[in-house]
């Protein structure tokens, strides 16, 4: 069964709220429109009424009864900016907090899962990964085990599903980022029904050239597996060799998960922005993402170049963590 009809099984009536910042985007708009008819979604679309039906009438929507906020208008504002200063410990005060709030929808979307609004945010089809991911970090903040955020994409194409990971947030993870990185997507893996096999990616394969990059993923491998021996990853691997069978019998012979892996990490940010793209684009999969690790809320970043389609899908897997 494709991912998302799975997904919209788990989600059939459950209408969990979710905010998209950016309604005033047609892309997240129409998408909005579409989950409203729907079961699996109730979203929460900020921006200014009038400028939204505007927008709506110009492109043929029926916005009727979706759930429109407009933050400069917000009853709740008070409660809202009280709750941000307390919850930044000292770190703005007030003037700023009901700043941000009005003006920043990023922020105010933030504050409604916060506040037990909504289970989840979408944003980035118009502003940037640092504007989505910096009100999270402030006020979501990240789950006990994690210290860090990282981004990956679900890749598919016919019955294969695949974890690239990070290629969205980290430029040059450490052996110790990219070990949580690792734990992490697996874990991500996990909920969206693959078994992971993680392959720490290199230009090497088991040592067949040394630098200081080959050694941080070999140190990256290592530290995984002392913290967890039974755990199916494998490293330093080149591409070919965690994918094909026939390639791994002759690089890495003794590996359990060589030929068969299906969580790829990549060693930094430039191999797993191009990887992803270059599957994309050549290698005609599908790619469903970044999806954000690590927080302890859902909050997901689309690309500014996404479709309405993009926007959906997105909803769909931010609603999905948000029951995990």
């Amino acid at each position: 069964m494709y991912l998302i009809d799975e997904l919209k099984l788990k989600l059939t009536n459950k209408k969990i709220p979710i905010v998209f910042p950016e309604g005033n985007d047609i892309r997240v708009l129409t998408a909005c429109v579409r989950l409203n008819l729907e079961s699996y979604i109730h979203p929460i679309v900020l921006g200014d009424y009038e400028e939204i039906n505007q927008l709506a009438k110009n492109n043929t929507l029926d916005i009727h009864g979706l759930e429109i906020i407009n933050p400069k208008k917000y009853e709740g504002i008070d409660v809202m900016v009280d709750a941000f200063v307390k919850r930044r410990n000292g770190k703005i005060d007030e003037i700023k907090a009901r700043e941000l709030c009005l003006n920043d929808v990023n922020y105010f979307g933030t504050m409604l899962i916060y506040l037990e609004k909504a289970k989840g945010l979408v944003s980035g089809a118009v502003g940037s990964t640092a504007d989505t991911v910096r009100p999270a970090l402030q006020i979501i903040k990240m789950k006990p085990e994690y210290k860090l955020v990282s981004g990956v994409f679900i890749m598919l194409k016919d019955e294969q599903r695949l974890i690239f990971g990070d290629c969205a947030i980290n430029i040059n993870p450490s052996a110790e980022e990219l070990s949580e990185i690792a734990i992490c997507s697996s874990k991500t893996a996990r909920s969206f029904g693959i078994n992971p096999k993680v392959a720490m990616l290199s230009f090497s394969t088991k040592g067949s050239a040394s630098s200081p990059e080959q050694k941080k993923v070999e140190e990256a491998t290592k530290i995984i597996i002392d913290k967890q021996p039974d755990f199916d990853i494998d490293g330093e691997l080149q591409f070919d060799a965690a994918l094909i069978e026939k390639v791994a019998e002759k690089k890495a012979p003794n590996s359990k998960v060589a030929g068969k892996a299906n969580t790829f990490i990549f060693p930094n940010l430039d191999a797993g922005n191009i990887g992803y793209k270059i599957a994309e684009r050549l290698g005609k999969y599908e790619a469903l993402g970044p999806i954000l690790q690590g927080l302890a809320k859902p909050v997901n970043d689309l690309s500014r170049g996404c479709s309405s389609e993009d926007v959906y899908k997105l909803a769909l897997i931010t609603a999905i963590q948000s029951l995990q």
